[in-house]
């Protein structure tokens, strides 16, 4: 494995299961007072770009009628123009909340269950030496207890080894089934059900039992579920490499003390029902919000499903895994409500309590693993100052 792959592999880890240190255990959600302010938000986007992020985007929102929002850092290197306040980007793994929102969706439809093995819908899919599609079900999938390898490991697709690569790789597209039969070449991490195991595999399943229940392209049903419904005019499922305008550029650095190299062109496909979607802090907040029914819009899941949704299971580190949902511990107790995504070079961070959501996105990541990391700290502790209110 190259260094840029190992270090984006670290930021993947990092940004899946952020959480704070030092905090409680406890479940459910924070209380907090009014007092985080534009100017606390401004003080700690600066210091994610002093951590080394080349441009940062964050939006906190306050009991629906309060938004503050800040930049930092430049959308380009080379003109030095500011980030957009609600620019575009790739929230990368947050689309996984999408695919198990309509998973489950279907579910509360009847069109299948929880306890369903795979191999119920998708006979012959899950197929590889060491794998059993019938006893492997739709909550495994959705709460990374299945064992499967992730498809995402290989070298075969991988387009981040060399900046070479990356230019040749950057529009190619892929299908669901051709990943997960990639992932069939790798032998189980674990028995199904026995614990939690990150991977993309799980999700581009997903996206293909969505396709085969319901006769429409995963896609299809993630936006007249969910994207037009909660109106979220920013938010898209691409069918190719560009972003929407305006949007700050990503970048990414293949060996240590290499350039920053652009990397915004990029056909995202490779990540599928577990990584494609193109969204907004505005979007991603009202998506969120409308999720946990912590606004007074349209809820997304009946109170039954969103409890199943938030039945976790320990993951790494102090945070909990549920179905498509994960939860981390604060300091000042309770916990908040995330998911995280991480593709070459958007992160996408967030947090949500009853009283407050806080959506952060940065985009470029280093060769130099430790470098990254001080910017998941930085990004933790204004997680910590706008959930906790200090």
């Amino acid at each position: 494995m190259t260094p840029g792959r190992t270090a984006f592999t670290a930021v993947v880890a990092a940004v899946t299961v952020l959480g704070v240190a030092g905090c409680s255990a406890a479940g459910g959600l924070s209380s907090v007072t009014r007092g985080y302010s534009q100017v606390d938000l401004q003080r700690d986007v600066e210091a994610i770009r002093d951590a080394g992020a080349v441009g940062v985007q964050a939006r906190v929102t306050i009991e629906e009628d309060e938004v503050l929002v800040a930049t930092g850092g430049v959308a380009d290197l080379a003109t030095r123009e500011p980030v957009p306040a609600d620019g575009f980007y790739r929230i990368a793994s947050n689309t996984k909340p999408f695919t198990a929102t309509v998973v489950l969706q279907l579910v509360g439809e009847g069109a299948l269950s929880l306890d369903d093995a795979v191999g119920k819908h998708l006979p012959g899919v899950v197929d590889g030496e060491g794998y059993d599609e019938d006893t492997i079900t739709v909550r495994d999938l959705l709460q990374h207890t299945s064992g499967i390898d992730d498809s995402l490991n290989t070298d075969a697709i991988d387009p981040w080894r060399t900046e070479e690569a990356y230019l040749r790789h950057r529009r190619d597209r892929y299908e669901l089934a051709d990943l997960v039969a990639l992932a069939m070449h790798y032998p189980p991490k674990s028995e199904p059900g026995t614990r939690h195991s990150y991977t993309n595999t799980n999700y581009l399943i997903l996206g293909m039992l969505i396709e085969e229940v319901s006769g429409r392209p995963w896609a299809e049903e993630v936006t007249v579920r969910i994207i037009e419904p909660l109106g979220l005019e920013h938010t898209s499922i691409p069918d190719g490499p560009e972003l929407p305008d305006p949007h700050a550029k990503s970048y990414y650095q293949f060996t240590p003390g290499g350039p920053m190299v652009d990397v915004t062109v990029m056909d995202v496909s490779l990540g599928g029902s577990g990584g494609a979607i193109i969204s907004t802090t505005q979007d991603l907040t009202r998506f969120f919000e409308a999720l946990l029914g912590v606004d007074s819009g349209p809820s997304l899941l009946a109170p039954f499903l969103l409890a199943e949704m938030q039945t976790t299971v320990p993951s790494q580190g102090s945070g909990r895994y549920g179905l498509g949902l994960g939860w981390s511990p604060l300091p000042c107790g309770d916990g908040y409500w995330r998911h995280g995504g991480a593709v070459p070079a958007y992160l996408s961070y967030e947090g949500f309590t009853n009283e407050r959501g806080v959506v952060v996105s940065i985009s470029s990541i280093s060769a130099n693993p430790e470098h990254d990391m001080a910017q998941n700290e930085a990004v933790s502790e204004l997680l910590t100052n706008a959930l906790c209110d200090r």
